[in-house]
């Protein structure tokens, strides 16, 4: 096994829950590569001292997953440059001790298949609704997807060939490289296993907030930039969000205006869709939270397009 695949980490800050992933990926690989961004809790210290190799991303560029997990790859490569198989890792992720031998032997069983990803559980899911959410997010079908997330192993050849992620997107880059590796002909798969352990740490709302705000970032820019292909890249989410946020009251307004007051019962439809949410989940909060969610992804998709008229890259968004 050890022979057929190395594991690129990035994180930043991530502290012991670095440790913990570092630790979980020596159990099966010793090829593993660090990518620090601007980390001062000792992290690239802690990551030397145990023999993983060391990437610190130069602090005059800005700092994006992406980049990261580029600069790692390439790394690893000029490393080991027959390597067949990469995991690719969040800092703040525990890998299960099983995962890669299952993924790996996946791959061998699917040679049309680039990309390989299983399931992903929050840690601590009980300890804020935030967490619990996330571990429901994770849940996604198994069998052949669309996407993956930041966890997954990948074939060398097919994410060489792909030119790697886009290195200049600060959030939905997973799902950006997996459209042109399968509009190359690749597959992507979400196997029935366990596969890492995430700890979000989220415990406020305003962590829960920004991280929206980052998904529709995400939708913004991934429409921007494939919405116009066959695959109508995140089209739908786009949509969605500006319907919920902007479309319901503006209707309203507009309505109350031609038609009297009457029309601001159009605002009845958040309660409904709560409703409607609710019994489809089992949980008021998570359906409260999904109909805020479109507010904040708005906010997310106008920075992408405010920057973007503006000539400016985005910031990196984080939560935590």
């Amino acid at each position: 096994m050890n022979t057929l695949l190395g594991a690129v980490v990035i994180g930043r800050n991530e502290g012991e829950r670095l440790k913990r992933c570092l630790a979980s990926l020596a159990v099966v690989s010793t090829r593993t590569v660090y990518v620090d961004s601007g980390s001062s809790d000792g992290s690239v210290d802690h990551a030397r001292r145990t023999g993983v190799d060391v990437v610190e991303l130069d602090l005059s560029i800005p700092f994006t997953a992406a980049r990261a997990r580029n600069e790692g790859f390439a790394r690893l490569l000029s490393l080991h440059p027959n390597l067949p198989y990469v995991q690719f890792v969040d800092g703040d992720c525990e890998v299960v001790t099983d995962w890669m031998q299952k993924a790996v032997a996946f791959l061998m069983e699917h040679p049309d298949c680039a990309v390989v990803c299983g399931r992903r559980r929050e840690r601590y899911p009980e300890q804020s609704i935030y967490n619990w959410l996330c571990d429901r997010e994770w849940d996604t079908p198994v069998g052949e997807a669309t996407s993956c997330g930041g966890d997954a192993l990948m074939r060398c050849d097919a994410l060489h060939a792909a030119g790697g992620y886009r290195a200049g997107l600060i959030a939905g880059e997973e799902p950006e490289l997996c459209l042109r590796l399968r509009r190359a002909g690749w597959s992507i798969w979400r196997i029935n296993a366990e596969m890492t352990l995430h700890d979000a740490a989220m415990q406020r709302f305003a962590q829960w907030w920004t991280r929206s705000v980052r998904s529709g970032h995400a939708y913004g820019e991934g429409a921007w930039l494939h919405g116009r292909s066959p695959y109508r890249h995140w089209v739908k989410e786009n949509v969605r969000a500006l319907a919920w946020s902007i479309g319901v009251p503006a209707s309203a307004m507009l309505l109350s205006l031609l038609q009297g007051p009457w029309a601001w019962l159009l605002l009845g439809l958040y309660p409904l869709q709560v409703i409607r949410m609710w019994f489809r989940s089992g949980s008021l909060a998570h359906a409260l939270l999904s109909v805020l969610s479109r507010f904040a992804e708005t906010v997310g998709i106008w920075r992408f397009h405010a920057g973007r008229r503006r000539g400016r890259a985005g910031a990196l968004i984080e939560y935590k």
